[in-house]
């Protein structure tokens, strides 16, 4: 059974800065993807960055210079350091990878990320 699992998250103030980490088990399939996507309070999940097993990277516009997503040695961690952080940057932070060649499609729990103005 797949599993990712999130850690890192809190309340810091605004221009602060947070690690986010993400560790996916009981693989099968290779990892095709790995990204975090966030859900602000009363607001869809959106997508913040995503990182390809070839190591390419897409972030969204509202994040970039400040994000950076990143993979561990082992290939099967995924982090997301968040600097110059913004309240608007407050939201639900969700781990999410595509495995196989069906890209199928797999979340953590998510971890919250306050941001105090």
């Amino acid at each position: 059974q797949v599993q990712l699992v999130e850690s890192g998250g809190g309340l810091v103030q605004a221009g602060g800065s947070l690690r986010l980490s993400c560790s996916v088990s009981g693989i099968i399939f290779s990892i095709n993807r790995l990204g975090w996507y966030r859900q602000p309070p009363g607001k869809q999940r959106e997508l913040v960055a995503t990182i390809t097993s070839g190591g390419s990277t897409n972030y969204a516009d509202s994040v970039k210079g400040r994000f950076t997503i990143s993979r561990g040695n082992a290939k099967n961690t995924v982090y997301l350091q968040m600097d110059s952080l913004k309240p608007e940057d407050t939201a639900v932070y969700y781990c999410n990878t595509n495995l196989g060649p069906t890209w199928i499609n797999y979340w953590g729990q998510g971890t919250q990320v306050t941001v105090s103005s």
